[in-house]
């Protein structure tokens, strides 16, 4: 059955080190889950990634990334990633474990909820008996692991979203065709977007300045910097103060939107969406 959009709900947050996504330094945020846990996990604040913050409380430090995995090579002309549905995978205990492969021993476990808060969703591309593969939001980008059926819920999105750099331009799709056109902000040509076909895994609601109401953190990872501004360099979708960026390659590889556009989407996708940058 259809996943449901996340409902926001706001919760107090304290001003602390910054965990990860990639937007910009001092941006501080509340997760928005697509459920109730079972207990109110305690609030890190996530740091998202984009190119000049409103009044930062600190100058950001990006750190280069010379030992970065080689950008992924998809470009314009790559097919659309946008599937009429997709699998998406809820994880339904306070871990999961992750192997490499169907019924391996597990190589890692992860929390849930994440550290934002948020629930921990995924995206699924392959299904065993017993078994599935979702993608995971780790280096390099692209990377996947399989986790039990029996640790996750089951269901599923017609949505997708396609980004492609050229025209600086977001595609909702729904069940396989265009819903809407959105006009957005890119990566500049020193810090680009990267390419590929990823997934969307935390909602936050920033409460600061410089980032609109809402922003979308994703499996996305920039080739260029391994860190910014106390993050990990992974890849962001949100709103923007700057309407004025809007069209343009102006970011640090985030996708900025307007800010009635991004709201448009957090009523609408899910966690676990595909979301492609071509």
């Amino acid at each position: 059955m259809p996943t449901t959009p996340p409902r926001p709900r706001r919760r107090a947050t304290l001003v602390a080190a910054a965990v990860a996504v990639v937007c910009a330094a001092g941006i501080v945020t509340v997760a928005l889950t697509t459920g109730t846990p079972a207990s109110a996990p305690s609030r890190t604040p996530v740091a998202l990634l984009s190119s000049a913050p409103a009044a930062p409380t600190t100058t950001p430090t990006p750190t280069q990334a010379p030992a970065s995995p080689a950008p992924t090579t998809a470009g314009p002309t790559d097919a659309v990633d946008a599937p009429a549905s997709t699998t998406v995978a809820s994880v339904t205990g306070a871990t999961v474990p992750v192997s490499s492969t169907p019924g391996g021993a597990a190589t890692s476990t992860l929390a849930n909820p994440q550290a934002s808060g948020a629930p921990l969703v995924f995206r699924v591309v392959d299904q065993r008996d017993g078994w599935v593969q979702v993608q995971l939001a780790k280096r390099p980008n692209g990377s996947t692991g399989w986790v039990p059926t029996s640790a996750v819920t089951l269901s599923t999105t017609p949505y997708a979203i396609v980004v492609t750099e050229a025209t600086n331009t977001l595609d909702l799709y729904e069940h396989g065709k265009v819903l809407h056109s959105y006009t957005v902000a890119t990566g500049t040509g020193g810090t680009p977007t990267p390419t590929g076909r990823f997934a969307l895994t935390e909602l936050l609601a920033p409460t600061n300045g410089g980032y609109g109401p809402y922003a979308y953190g994703t499996t996305a990872f920039s080739d260029v910097l391994n860190s910014f501004g106390g993050g990990p360099g992974q890849i962001g979708l949100h709103g923007t103060e700057d309407a004025s960026s809007i069209g343009q390659a102006s970011s640090h590889g985030c996708i900025r939107m307007h800010n009635a556009d991004i709201t448009t989407l957090a009523k609408t996708l899910s966690l676990g969406t595909p979301f492609q940058v071509r």
